[in-house]
């Protein structure tokens, strides 16, 4: 079982991805995708004017702040057209893909942030209007149940709060979570660069191995949103997956590639 996170920023190639995992189908590998879509909602935002807004935690990660009105039209970008044209093109390739959220029969179920802080010029903001959450169970007994009737399971990552509101999670950590919940043997997280790098954006100063001792270590280093994919890389080895891969999602066979060994691999 691989779970495979596609990237949501410009760059990414899904219909790569896509093509590489329907040759991988045919060998017997089963496969969860779990999707991002941050340059759609961004987008999506702008044209109806209501520009994203990140905001930065005190201990440097990076995250859209999500009002109500925000968090709509993250559902429509994120949930509404990736998630249905990523279903759309593996279905157009022969697969029977299943696209779904973590508000769909609970799959994700996350606690809602009663306040989120952030640093605005120095200055330490306090914001409670924000519809995000941090995923506690993932429902694997309705994965399993897609699995083995033979669909491909593509997440949104959108989960459900105890009151049954809609929460804008990340989409890294939820991979995360994801991979955890089904013990799977890997997790991918494909991005628009080759893996960590320890001088960003050099990619010839690319991290090949990294063991699972040094992740605090190159938290630190990391820059922006390749924090996060260090903390979800951490989260999943210590939910019981085997190994994490961060590799490079705009090339071709590009789940292949991440297989072989290519990117940063976590274990």
């Amino acid at each position: 079982m691989t779970v495979v996170k596609l990237g949501g920023t410009e760059g990414v190639d899904f219909s790569a991805i896509c093509a590489d995992a329907v040759e991988l189908l045919k060998q017997g590998k089963r496969f969860v995708f779990v999707h991002g879509g941050s340059a759609e909602a961004n987008a999506l935002g702008e044209g109806l004017g209501t520009p994203p807004k990140m905001i930065t935690s005190p201990s440097g990660y990076t995250s859209r702040y999500t009002d109500r009105k925000t968090l709509e039209i993250f559902l429509m970008a994120v949930n509404g057209k990736v998630n249905s044209l990523l279903t759309e093109q593996l279905q157009m390739m022969g697969v029977n893909a299943f696209g779904l959220c973590g508000l769909d029969g609970k799959l994700m179920q996350a606690t809602r942030k009663e306040s989120v802080q952030s640093i605005e010029n120095g200055k330490r903001k306090i914001i409670r209007d924000d519809y995000t959450g941090k995923i506690d169970t993932v429902n694997s007994e309705l994965l399993l149940m897609l699995l083995n009737a033979g669909y491909m399971p593509v997440i949104a990552p959108v989960a459900v709060s105890e009151k049954g509101e809609a929460l804008n999670v990340d989409a890294d950590r939820a991979a995360a979570m994801v991979a955890s919940a089904l013990k799977a043997e890997n997790l991918l997280l494909l991005t628009a660069v080759p893996g960590l790098m320890k001088n960003f954006p050099d990619e010839s100063t690319l991290i090949r191995q990294l063991p699972q001792s040094q992740l605090a270590a190159a938290s630190e280093a990391a820059q922006g949103r390749m924090k996060k994919k260090v903390l979800g890389a951490e989260e999943a080895l210590k939910g019981g997956v085997s190994r994490v891969i961060i590799a490079d999602g705009r090339i071709q066979n590009p789940i292949s590639n991440a297989l072989a060994g290519n990117g940063t691999v976590i274990e």
